[in-house]
């Protein structure tokens, strides 16, 4: 009979070599397993928790018991020799060891950790992560902040910060960040995969992934992490209470001094006045360059780098400049294809015994001398984009 204390007993294991049970005999277990853990008004997981912490409890109830009985024999012996008793280990990593990931509630430890790997410079990339833009690092990078001399002199501000000895201890010291949920790991994913439409030929941005959270997490030098703890929000708060500031005084214009009202008055004339001559010095340029472009050919561009992705500065630079033609680069091209084929066909008349036919030919030496006093061609800069840090 059932003890109802104790509860059921789990589904034994069979032994190695043993035959597996069937999909039937599975299926009545998971069932009788159900009915059980409904009887006790328990789930099923909470119901089998509750059984591996009852054998727990039987174990060392046992274990106990055979220490005593130990005890007893050795008192009540003959005076035999007694052995050394195993020292009990209490339950966790063994010092020098990496621990495992147990995720759980930050500490202040790991946020002091993730403040100061923040304020060092990882070399953060922009990664996707459900539709949000997050940091994304490597891992050997911030291993390399925690041995630097820049955490020695952080440690000795804070002492509560781990101390590194090892290998072991740099990664137990990293480990704190996802163990506290302050950042996790991370793996590269294709965001159309396991959709039927054939995939979009948009753009690839260099460093933009879309990411994942991987189940194991691990402090590997190649792996990559995202930051989910965004640091002290005190500045954000202030910026919104300017903000709040700024628009509550633009309600409050008609309430303004007559002198501020007229000076914000001729201030929005003055920048009125700036846009459109702004404007018209982009019309007069298009008009500039279609007149140039027929008169003084390959055309003439005001401010060529107006409309180019650069710094405001570097759009008024340089003044002017002739439109960009990929003619003479075309035919540099051809005059060093042909000096090119006349030099195989030398080459390969000697190897025959034969004289090669005289012939003139026009290097890309002639033509660089013929266009390098007429080079009126200008390149705009280009934005490079940098390659992913593999």
């Amino acid at each position: 009979m059932q003890n109802p204390n104790r509860g059921p007993m789990p589904m034994p294991v069979p032994p190695p070599g043993a035959q597996m049970p069937s999909p039937e005999q599975i299926a009545a277990m998971q069932q009788q397993l159900a009915a059980e853990a409904q009887k006790h008004g328990m789930s099923v997981q909470e119901f089998v928790e509750h059984i591996k912490r009852q054998r727990f409890e039987q174990m060392q109830r046992m274990q106990q018991q055979q220490q005593q009985q130990q005890g007893q024999g050795g008192q009540g012996g003959q005076g035999g020799p007694q052995g050394p008793r195993p020292q009990q280990r209490p339950p966790g990593p063994m010092p020098g060891q990496p621990q495992p990931i147990q995720p759980g509630p930050p500490n202040p430890v790991a946020i002091a950790l993730a403040n100061f790997l923040k304020s060092q410079n990882l070399k953060p990339r922009t990664s996707i992560f459900n539709g949000e833009r997050k940091e994304m690092f490597k891992v050997k990078r911030a291993l390399r902040a925690l041995e630097s001399p820049a955490y020695a002199k952080a440690r000795a501000k804070n002492p509560a910060l781990p101390e590194i000895k090892d290998r072991a201890s740099l990664e137990n010291a990293f480990k704190l960040l996802p163990m506290s949920m302050l950042a996790l790991r991370v793996s590269k994913i294709d965001p159309h995969a396991g959709h039927d439409h054939p995939p979009k030929k948009t753009k690839r941005v260099k460093g933009l992934w879309n990411v994942k959270i991987e189940p194991q997490q691990e402090a590997k030098d190649d792996m990559y992490y995202i930051w989910l703890y965004e640091g002290s929000q005190f500045m954000r708060k202030v910026y919104g209470a300017l903000a709040l500031g700024v628009v509550f005084l633009i309600v409050l214009y008609p309430l303004w001094p007559l002198v501020l009202r007229q000076g914000v008055y001729y201030l929005s004339w003055g920048f009125l006045g700036l846009l459109g001559l702004f404007f018209l010095m982009a019309i007069f340029r298009v008009i500039l360059f279609c007149v140039t472009y027929f008169a003084v050919p390959p055309g003439l561009w005001l401010y060529p780098n107006l409309w180019e992705d650069v710094s405001f500065m570097d759009s008024f630079r340089p003044v002017w400049a002739w439109h960009e033609t990929e003619k003479p680069k075309k035919k540099k091209k051809k005059s060093k294809q042909g000096a090119t084929n006349a030099e195989a066909a030398a080459h390969f008349a000697a190897s025959q015994g034969h004289v090669a036919p005289a012939s003139a030919v026009t290097t890309a030496t002639e033509t660089e001398i013929q266009t390098a006093s007429q080079q009126r061609s200008y390149v705009a800069p280009k934005v490079e984009e940098l390659v992913d840090d593999e």
